[in-house]
């Protein structure tokens, strides 16, 4: 699946990934390959993304894990949108 995350100032990610879970208003949940479409508001916490062989570029805005799949990024609420294997997070 692919995913981008989008802030006002700038895209701060944009790569093909394995996984991601995002904190959502009830909770955390977490999208794989070919999940159903849907649109949900996020409230802060981490966006955990997993993936492998990330662009230089994508790890310097990311802060990562213990694993070295695992990738972390921090945001104060938002928006997602999952649709034809595209996530898009419009966080703040």
């Amino acid at each position: 699946m692919f995913l981008e995350i989008v802030t006002p100032e700038r895209i701060v990610f944009s790569e093909e990934i394995i996984s991601v879970a995002v904190p959502g208003l009830d909770g955390e949940f977490q999208m794989l390959d070919s999940h159903a479409p849907i649109i949900s508001l996020l409230v802060a916490g981490d966006i955990k993304i997993d993936a492998a062989n990330l662009s230089e570029e994508n790890k310097k805005a990311l802060e990562q894990n213990t694993s070295d799949n695992r990738w972390n990024y921090t945001i104060k609420g938002g928006v997602i949108e999952v649709k034809n294997n595209k996530v898009i997070v419009l966080a703040d």
